[in-house]
């Protein structure tokens, strides 16, 4: 039979997936993106590329018609095991116009980020909440 899962139950961590040895993977379902939506992806490292990330933030915003959010999506990876949703600041930009002061220290506290040669615990996660006011500013505009 058929299993559907969302990404967050199906990732559990490095190189581990929710699959049983018995399934295979058939299909990602990834929604379309409205017309009025925009997609971002930043992130910090010591290369543009092919290089493991010290932080990195994924998002996708659709503003209604007068330019506020009516939809978000944000995720952040190399802060924690996997990726990890920022779900309380994704329902505070609902209905907001002006994102510049909305991103605060509490969103990310349900991160877990670790301390190694790339950077400390304290430094990403004060990273990852200057790329994601970046990436917010330039999804909005």
């Amino acid at each position: 039979g058929v299993h559907v899962l969302p990404l967050s139950e199906f990732i559990l961590g490095n190189r581990r997936t929710a699959l049983r040895p018995d399934q295979v993977l058939t299909a990602i379902l990834v929604p379309t993106l409205l017309e009025q939506g925009r997609a971002g992806f930043a992130k910090l490292g010591a290369r543009s590329s092919l290089v493991i990330s010290i932080v990195m933030v994924a998002g996708l915003l659709q503003l209604d018609e007068q330019g506020r959010v009516a939809n978000a999506n944000l995720a952040v990876g190399a802060c924690s095991e996997v990726a990890q949703r920022l779900a309380l600041l994704e329902a505070e930009l609902i209905g907001q116009s002006d994102l510049s002061s909305v991103v605060r220290p509490e969103h990310f506290s349900h991160l877990s980020p670790l301390d190694d040669h790339r950077g400390t615990a304290a430094y990403r996660l004060d990273a990852a909440a200057t790329i994601t006011k970046r990436l917010l500013q330039d999804l909005s505009s």
